[in-house]
């Protein structure tokens, strides 16, 4: 039998506050985590864990007994309340290859990113005197930044960006960056959750879903254009805000790798690969040899998709759009760099 986990109503912080790590947790932390946890109940003899396999999530058994089989050989019973229940299940150091509730059981389940990210905010808050603001922010940037984007900043850019992010609590329903307005902040999201939203031929289209540590706001300044969506607070969240002046000293600058045509060309002889961010009419006008066509609004979807060991050039007409795209990439942690002055700029030195 493997039926699937029933949802219940939102955990509470007396809950959490009895689970390891969580009993680590300052009270205000406790809240944050029982705001976005879940509460599962799973039927005798399903397997609970079965929708829950790899690292994203962390399961903690709240309530029943399951016994948990382990893929090199060996089982064990777990029983709700118990010294072991108050350990993450899918956490032990030997893999496991299913489970089976013994009788009805409740979870909780919980993002693990965030578990790890709140586990941290407390630890480095509680070092520094009490938690000052500088702490946490050293706390949240140096965890919202850690892919990427640290691996290529110069370290005295890093020191100095960890005291320019400031904190700004935003509530449920609240627009950050509206469609259309000017750009003038770089966001990192610290807690909670928002939507990527953009009116298109009069409809609203959901576009993306953002988490913890997930960055917004970058496009608009890079490109020097309107902001080209809405982004919402689609719960109560934290966010760490950096302004345009600091965003080019300490974040877009270092992190755009100009390139002259000629330059550029002899790296796509070496292996690079040219990347077009414009619209498709334009690419089958006039693209470069061998260029792959992305155009900026895809770029976010080719993530998972290109080859990481590669390197790239990323180009437009003007290098406005190729900007954007190029830091949008580097963002990510690939190897790209950005053609000076996009084709336009090609074409006048040639």
């Amino acid at each position: 039998m493997n039926s699937a986990a029933t949802r219940l109503p939102r955990a509470t912080a007396e809950q959490l506050s009895r689970l390891a790590p969580l009993d680590t947790l300052s009270p205000d932390r406790l809240n944050e985590v029982a705001a976005v946890a879940a509460l599962e109940r799973a039927a005798r003899g399903s397997d609970p864990l079965a929708a829950h396999r790899g690292d994203a999530q962390s399961v903690f058994l709240l309530q029943g007994e399951m016994l948990l089989v382990f893929e090199k050989g060996g089982t064990m019973v777990i029983v709700g309340g118990t010294e072991d229940a108050r350990h993450v299940l899918n956490r032990r150091d030997a893999p496991l290859m299913r489970t089976k509730a013994i009788t009805d059981v409740e979870l909780l389940v919980v993002d693990s990113d965030m578990l790890d990210f709140l586990a941290t905010w407390d630890g480095v808050a509680a070092a520094a005197a009490g938690g000052s603001e500088s702490a946490l922010a050293i706390a949240i940037a140096s965890a919202a930044l850690r892919g990427g984007v640290l691996a290529q900043l110069p370290s005295a850019h890093i020191d100095e960006l960890m005291t320019r992010f400031a904190r700004v609590k935003v509530r449920r329903g609240e627009v950050v960056i509206r469609e259309g307005d000017e750009g003038d902040s770089y966001y990192v999201i610290a807690s909670g959750r928002f939507q990527v939203e953009r009116m298109i031929g009069g409809v609203k289209v959901v576009l993306a879903e953002l988490k913890p540590f997930d960055a917004f706001g970058e496009e608009a300044l890079v490109s020097e254009a309107k902001r080209n969506a809405t982004v919402v607070a689609t719960s109560d969240a934290e966010l760490l805000k950096l302004g345009k002046l600091d965003f080019d000293q300490l974040l877009r600058e270092p992190l755009l790798r100009r390139v002259r045509f000629d330059e550029a060309r002899s790296r796509v002889r070496d292996g690079a690969l040219w990347l077009d961010v414009r619209y498709p009419s334009e690419y089958q006008y006039d693209k470069l040899p061998g260029a792959i066509n992305v155009p900026l609004s895809e770029v976010r979807n080719m993530f998972a998709v290109l080859d990481r060991s590669r390197d790239y050039v990323v180009y437009c007409q003007s290098g406005r759009r190729s900007a954007a795209a190029a830091f949008l990439f580097a963002q990510q942690g690939f190897r790209v760099w950005l053609l000076e002055g996009g084709l336009w700029g090609a074409e006048k030195r040639d």
